[in-house]
């Protein structure tokens, strides 16, 4: 016979159904039954760093006992996914680096004025500070006065902290190129800990954003020369991923790129985009 504290450390359906809802009308991403399992040790954390003893109590003194204003930021940290990689989908980065940044440069960006780039869900940090090292790259490549800024927004707090430390595990940088590794990370004096931080040259050209991307508008600028919001879309529902990209593309330059995951598609969506391939489009 199962313990009856054991159910109790288990999501009700209807507590699981109020804590989908809350994610998906405040984030858009939507959280499938087939979830629950994730959902439930995730907040098994909350509920401990609440003091409180499992998740039936957890929810009775959230949703029921006045706790949800204060809590509402920590639930939406415990539940998004933030899975994240350097130099994740490198294709991408090759099409920035041979094909956006000299079309831009042509133009005057980077000298006449910076080149400028958004990672729209930036996670821990790991795809802007890859765009960092290829940005620094290519500067370095013009001999000249190259200039670059990054924008990194995220709907977490938790991970936009740990952005802004810009500490990693030493395995996370596995897919560095060993020449950027020299050039871009600092080892701990303490080589036991195996961990790694970016560069501080790199670290100045990062501002870090709070922002939900389900909101009517968005506290950024609007001339970005690319914006990389991949694997997000995936997690909406058409309605939202027509608004969320919709939105972006008034943050776009003309003429520049918008970067999606490899799985994401805006086939039949009336945009003002181009698709070049590759889950690749400019902007028209």
């Amino acid at each position: 016979m199962a313990d009856p504290q054991d159910k109790l450390d288990l999501l009700r359906h209807a507590d699981f159904a109020k804590v989908a809802r809350f994610i998906e009308s405040t984030t858009g991403i939507r959280v499938p039954p087939a979830k629950k399992t994730m959902v439930e040790g995730r907040l098994r954390r909350r509920a401990r760093a609440l003091g409180l003893s499992n998740l039936d109590e957890y929810c009775r003194v959230v949703f029921e006992q006045g706790l949800f204003d204060e809590e509402s930021v920590h639930l939406i940290d415990a539940v998004t996914t933030n899975k994240t990689d350097f130099f994740r989908e490198p294709s991408h980065f090759d099409t920035l680096r041979t094909r956006c940044l000299p079309e831009a440069t042509e133009r005057g960006a980077g000298f006449s004025r910076p080149y400028k780039v958004w990672s729209a869900a930036c996670s821990i940090g790991a795809e802007p500070y890859t765009l960092a090292m290829v940005l620094a790259d290519y500067g370095a490549s013009t001999g000249g006065d190259w200039r670059f800024q990054i924008l990194g927004s995220d709907i977490s707090t938790q991970v936009l902290a740990k952005a802004a430390r810009a500490v990693y595990p030493e395995e996370m940088i596995e897919p560095v190129p060993m020449d950027m590794r020299k050039r871009y990370l600092l080892r701990s004096n303490d080589r036991s800990k195996k961990l790694v931080r970016i560069a501080p040259e790199l670290r100045h050209t990062l501002s870090l954003l709070h922002l939900n991307l389900m909101d009517a508008r968005y506290p950024a600028d609007p001339d970005f020369d690319a914006i990389f919001c991949r694997n997000l879309l995936i997690y909406f529902d058409r309605p939202t991923q027509d608004a969320v990209v919709g939105r972006l593309c008034h943050h776009l330059r003309p003429g520049g790129y918008l970067f999606l995951g490899h799985a994401e598609s805006l086939a039949g969506k009336d945009l003002p985009l181009e698709w070049l391939g590759d889950a690749v489009f400019r902007r028209a």
